[in-house]
């Protein structure tokens, strides 16, 4: 995806000079295990990665609680290792209502696709939670709207407050002020189990 709002730039452009090897990473982790108690894999699109699974076992193997986000472009990688037991909680990106989902994604969005990774997140007994980063220029309120309705009853789910970190794909975006994010999070919560600001 190349959603506008997208604050991991040089992660979509392909321009991030930090990188870490396998060898690194887990050297890192063996130095802290009793000290951590999970790893965060996150993106970019984690699920992008053909060898996800083993590397997440790895991690398990060292006794590391692994929370997983992913914005559900992979939903059969998604349901192996939720089958396999490698995630023990679930952040899912919701970008927005289906209707508008490839032009908040920045590219053409197979929306069934979409919601079969959802379908697998609520059905998989994992603690987990959907979230929208929304953006003044992309988001109103019958869209949150919306996605509450598609995610349901019983469902946890966060509304972010968009910040411009100063190396977004897409330069001049904004949020919208705290008291229409909390409208947005009240009329949303009429449709899911709980729904809440963030970064407000």
């Amino acid at each position: 995806m190349r959603c506008p709002f997208c604050h991991n730039t040089p992660l979509v452009t392909g321009t991030a000079e930090e990188r870490y090897s396998e060898e690194e990473i887990f050297s890192f982790l063996k130095k802290r295990q009793g000290l951590l108690d999970g790893v965060a894999v996150t993106g970019g699109e984690p699920l992008l990665q053909k060898d996800i699974v083993e590397f997440l076992s790895k991690i398990k193997k060292m006794g590391y609680k692994v929370k997983l986000d992913t914005n559900g472009s992979y939903p059969e990688r998604l349901q192996e290792l939720v089958e396999k037991g490698l995630a023990d909680y679930i952040a899912m990106d919701i970008k927005n209502c289906k209707e508008k989902y490839s032009l908040t994604s920045g590219t053409e969005i197979d929306i069934s696709v979409i919601e079969r990774s959802v379908d697998i997140i609520k059905e998989s007994g994992i603690p987990h939670e959907f979230r929208t980063t929304v953006v003044r220029e992309l988001h109103t309120k019958e869209d949150i709207s919306s996605v509450a309705r598609w995610l349901g009853e019983g469902e946890n789910y966060f509304l972010q407050s968009f910040k411009d970190s100063g190396d977004i794909l897409c330069p001049g975006l904004s949020a919208h002020d705290e008291n229409e994010l909390i409208s947005m999070a009240v009329a949303a919560g009429k449709y899911v189990k709980h729904c809440e600001t963030r970064g407000i």
